[in-house]
């Protein structure tokens, strides 16, 4: 292998399965597995003695799971973990928090064999994932939960340095008609504590594209649905946001505003790394709503939503993102900040107050 590709560990009790993942892997000259395991206990061993840039793990198998896995990885030596499994699906938003609590980067679903086009856009979205987890810094930091207590943002900024600087109080109010929120995975939790704290008769739709495997949407919309006093949806073609209704992207789709104002599902371009694009999304928003938008962005891993925060904030629109402090994955919020896009840096307890209290319909 040379300097350049991504090492990665394979973990999975399942012959098959390996194989293809293996096959699927070694056929890009970008990712070099170094090794590979069949449970926990000798994955942990392989680990130790690769020292991989990417885990890649199975659910469940005997000895020692890919949770248990992960909770060792995370304790002893932590480095992005990727669950591969078809068990973590629409039903399993339970299973997903349990990942992502004990430290797992994201998910994806095992591939099977099929068509030789099913199998490379299967690839291709499985090596820019790992690509994309061999860059982010892993942390075992994970918000505690707290009572919710006053606090007021940072005054707009537009450099990291003065991102540091004390809270400082805001007497202002904004008009504002449309919200949006991006986040990766990771940002699952994140995103339910904001969703959760808003009241039914909030006057704003609020327009959401999350990271997320595929099959997982339509679970994690029943969930929020019974977690939260708002409506929660996918967002249907040719639909109009309505205030006290949270809208998700639907998978495999960007989600845009049309002139009119309605919901559009548009397909990638060639060579864009996520579908649904949280960049799409704020740069749609920004173009209807201009300064009458607000873009949130929490935590997640790579760069989407750094430049569509700032397509918001260029047109006088409202912009606020995660601290690193209590994100697991910085490297969104990271990105926003470097160009200058972030005006408010606020706790994840802390966004929901900011909204009620200085956001306004009229």
């Amino acid at each position: 292998m040379n300097a350049l590709q991504k090492k990665v560990v394979l973990v999975e009790d399942s012959p098959v399965a390996l194989e293809i993942l293996q096959r699927l892997l070694n056929s890009s000259p970008e990712v070099s597995v170094v090794g590979t395991a069949r449970d926990g206990v000798e994955g942990l061993e392989v680990i130790t003695k690769t020292q991989p840039d990417v885990i890649c793990t199975d659910l469940f198998m005997e000895n020692m799971d890919g949770l248990e896995l992960t909770k060792r990885v995370m304790a002893q030596d932590p480095r992005p973990i990727l669950v591969i499994s078809n068990f973590v699906q629409n039903s399993d938003i339970d299973t997903i928090f349990r990942l992502l609590q004990a430290g797992v980067a994201d998910v994806f679903p095992k591939p099977t064999t099929g068509s030789p086009t099913d199998y490379e856009q299967i690839k291709a979205a499985l090596i820019a994932k790992i690509k994309v987890l061999s860059k982010t810094k892993v942390t075992t930091r994970f918000p505690q939960e707290q009572q919710l207590s006053p606090t007021f943002p940072v005054e707009p900024t537009t450099s990291r340095a003065s991102l540091k600087t004390e809270p400082q109080v805001t007497n202002r109010t904004f008009y504002i008609r449309a919200i949006s929120i991006g986040a990766s995975t990771r940002g699952l939790q994140a995103m339910q504590k904001i969703l959760c704290q808003l009241p039914p008769d909030f006057p704003l739709p609020i327009i959401c594209t999350l990271h997320v495997g595929e099959g997982i949407l339509s679970g994690l919309v029943n969930w929020l649905s019974s977690e939260c006093l708002l409506k929660v949806k996918v967002a249907e073609d040719g639909e109009f946001p309505s205030p006290g209704t949270v809208y998700f992207a639907p998978e495999k789709n960007h989600l845009e505003l049309d002139s009119r104002g309605k919901f559009i599902y548009s397909r990638p371009l060639p060579g864009e790394k996520h579908c649904p694009s949280i960049t799409v999304m704020f740069k749609s928003i920004a173009n209807f709503y201009g300064r009458t938008s607000a873009g949130i962005l929490l935590t997640g891993l790579g760069n989407d939503g750094a430049e569509g925060l700032q397509a918001i904030s260029q047109v006088g629109g409202v912009t606020v993102a995660q601290d690193e402090k209590d994100s697991t994955a910085f490297g969104m919020v990271k990105e926003a900040i470097a160009l200058g896009a972030a005006q408010y840096l606020l706790p994840i307890e802390d966004i929901a107050p900011f909204l009620r209290d200085t956001v306004s319909s009229q």
